[in-house]
């Protein structure tokens, strides 16, 4: 190791006469191995640090040149600091990152700042998207609805028309039936007239010839000094003919007024009868019109509820994706979390590691001091030299820790 290379090669290069110039002959300084077990273990690493004092080994400090020895020992003593220096600086730094780290991210906090700008700027674009689509599909839904109340409206309209059409028909037909049966009636009532005329007719002729001959049976002849009368055939003649008159009259206007309401009766149905075409042709346009919007309407809330439904399967989608997203993150952030703790706790067991080298250096130095018996001139320069071996000693366990820290 690299602190008991250093404590051999300073025994080795020391010596009473190389430091001052009192001494005439050489003398050797006692250093005792003693064991004191020193482990340093972290992540994988181990170094052993075995050095102790008892007195029974002497190493002979042999003969050089002053200038020589102190030049290294000082040459080495300025790497050794600049090492210290340079390590000292690198611990800081790492102190000062790891409570940085510490004060960001706590044991309950979660720090999602560095995702915040990507939920703002596309996750919430796209939701933003998404609610506009689905506003206009609802938009367009509900103008559809309104078309359709619009349309049922309209048809309950022209049925309520149709039906008033078909009662006024009814009604109508009623009228003609009627009128049928009043003509019907009459036509019975002229055929019966008729019959009567002619029984009239037959009855009159009947009378008459019974009354001529009569007449003739009788051979009464009567002359009267009065002007002669008209003849009873005449007076049945111009009756029969009034009558006759009368009947062809009456016949011709019964006839006339039957004409004149079958007329009307028949410009009425026709009028009924275009009106219920026209009605009729109304309702099927109407109904072609309102099964062609059906379909229209059909069709366009097919495509919408295409269109939803492929917005939702997106929209899931994209949110499955963010979510396996932000699950890696979340695993991403607890592996650093957890790193950091067991970097923590290496720093913390690197810290009570150093502190009990610190304490076994204190201990080495004052076994030192106890083991040696110098005289005075020794004394203050076995001093130096022990105060440049521990620092040296100290120095090189520092290193070894520091490059052990770096290696975590």
């Amino acid at each position: 190791m690299c602190s008991a290379s250093f404590v051999e090669e300073t025994s080795q290069h020391y010596s009473p006469r190389n430091v001052g110039s009192i001494a005439t002959a050489p003398r050797t300084l006692q250093v005792v191995k003693h064991v004191f077990p020193l482990e340093l273990s972290s992540m994988g690493s181990r170094s052993v640090l075995q050095e102790g004092l008892y007195g029974s080994t002497v190493v002979e400090v042999g003969a050089g040149s002053e200038k020589v020895t102190m030049q290294n020992l000082n040459d080495r003593l300025a790497s050794y600091l600049e090492k210290v220096r340079t390590l000292e600086h690198e611990n800081s730094k790492l102190e000062l990152q790891i409570s940085e780290v510490l004060e960001k991210r706590g044991p309950e906090l979660h720090d999602y700042s560095r995702f915040e700008a990507i939920v703002t700027h596309e996750f919430l674009f796209q939701i933003l998207e998404t609610t506009l689509s689905n506003a206009n599909l609802a938009l367009q839904v509900d103008n559809s609805a309104l078309c359709i109340e619009d349309f049922k409206a309209k048809f309950e309209h022209e049925l309520q028309i149709r039906q008033s059409v078909e009662s006024d028909i009814r009604d109508l037909r009623k009228i003609l039936d009627d009128t049928n049966v009043q003509r019907l009636h009459l036509e019975n009532d002229v055929e019966m007239l008729t019959e009567q005329l002619i029984s009239r007719k037959k009855n009159h002729q009947q009378d008459v010839t019974e009354l001529h001959n009569q007449i003739a049976q009788s051979g009464v002849q009567v002359d009267v000094d009065a002007p002669k009368g008209e003849d009873l055939a005449r007076i049945m003649e111009k009756m029969r003919a009034k009558y006759e008159k009368m009947s062809l009259k009456n016949q011709e206007e019964l006839k006339a007024w039957h004409e004149t309401k079958i007329i009307e009766v028949e410009v009425q149905v026709t009028e009924n009868t275009a009106a219920l075409k026209e009605a009729q042709n109304q309702v099927q346009e109407k109904r072609r019109d309102m099964q062609s919007l059906e379909i229209e309407l059909q069709t366009q809330k097919a495509s919408l509820l295409g269109s939803l439904e492929e917005a939702q399967l997106r929209c899931n989608t994209e949110v499955e994706q963010y979510n396996v997203i932000i699950l890696q993150l979340e695993a991403e952030l607890t592996e650093l979390r957890s790193s950091l703790q067991k970097h923590r706790q290496d720093y913390s067991i690197l810290l009570n590691l150093k502190g009990e080298l610190e304490a076994e250096i204190e201990t080495y130095r004052r076994h030192l001091d106890e083991s040696r018996l110098p005289t005075p001139d020794e004394k203050a320069e076995g001093s130096v030299v022990g105060a440049r071996g521990e620092m040296g000693l100290g120095l090189c366990l520092r290193q070894d820790l520091a490059l052990q820290s770096t290696s975590l």
